[in-house]
């Protein structure tokens, strides 16, 4: 389990934010972090991976304390066994696939790096150069690559945000299948509503620095009248992608991505609106 507890003053577009946010979450778990952006999402994971410093509170990661600002004690990130990804993937341009891979794992072990690549679908790219890959490609490099460390937690700065919607669903069965097979604890920044309900188990919901909600995706994402299990929402456009439709909607002041079917896009105008509701993993979508 990691039980954090921690304030950080912030410097926003708005002016000073004061962070403050308090947390358990279960060894093996897949969490979401959600809310609008400068809410302090990036800077929560920076400061669990030891790359920003708290002003105060704790983080506790089983019986191991990373942070403790009442203790002094401040364990530093390459000790902190923690995986990042980060959006813009921060490889090496310098080595190739698999040397990128290699330069994380601290014994190099080569059998393990063959079955990451494997399992990234690089096992055909692993002597190529960094520049030379697509974007999609470039994201699985650096997803081996923060595995590679044998992480005990794997942070996801909205790793698929910058990749078209094929690859994006191609890369969430990949980060499901990581999860799994290395039973990682994982938590993941992202806009993207079925995203979320598709890879996590519970959302953190974050607005102004503070924690709002901590709980099942499907509730945090249904207006919380007794009469409505909807979001109202504003459709902004559509994008097909082989049989599938992604739809972009404004709701409040974020703007979010789900998915429909040719059926429910097809009458679809900009700024009308629309209402979308939740079942298990399942979006459906009704015009009003």
């Amino acid at each position: 389990m990691i039980h954090f507890s921690l304030q950080k003053k912030l410097h926003a577009a708005k002016g000073f934010l004061t962070l403050d946010v308090s947390c358990e979450i279960r060894e093996g778990d897949f969490i979401s972090l959600y809310g609008p952006s400068g809410a302090g999402k990036t800077s929560l994971l920076r400061m669990l991976a030891g790359l920003m410093q708290p002003d105060s509170g704790f983080i506790k990661m089983n019986d191991e304390i990373w942070f403790d600002s009442e203790k002094k004690i401040k364990v530093n990130p390459q000790q902190r066994l923690v995986g990042f990804v980060f959006q813009d993937y921060a490889l090496f341009p310098n080595m190739n696939v698999e040397e990128n891979i290699s330069y994380a794992s601290a014994k190099n072990d080569s059998k393990k790096n063959i079955e990451l690549l494997e399992i990234t679908g690089l096992s055909g790219l692993r002597d190529k150069k960094i520049q030379t890959l697509s974007g999609g490609q470039q994201q699985r490099v650096a997803l081996a690559r923060a595995i590679a460390r044998k992480p005990k937690l794997l942070l996801l700065d909205e790793p698929l945000s910058a990749i078209d919607n094929e690859m994006r669903a191609q890369l969430q069965n990949t980060l499901l299948t990581i999860h799994s097979q290395y039973n990682v604890t994982s938590i993941i920044v992202s806009h993207n509503i079925n995203e979320i309900i598709k890879l996590t188990s519970k959302t953190i919901h974050i607005k102004n620095g503070r924690l709002v909600e901590y709980q099942s995706p499907a509730k945090i994402f249904c207006n919380k009248s007794e009469d409505s299990s909807a979001l109202k929402c504003i459709f902004l456009f559509s994008e097909k992608t082989g049989n599938d439709y992604h739809i972009s909607v404004l709701t409040g002041n974020q703007v979010i991505t789900v998915n429909c079917n040719e059926e429910e896009a097809k009458d679809l105008r900009n700024g009308d609106e629309i209402e979308v509701s939740f079942k298990g993993a399942k979006v459906f979508l009704r015009k009003l």
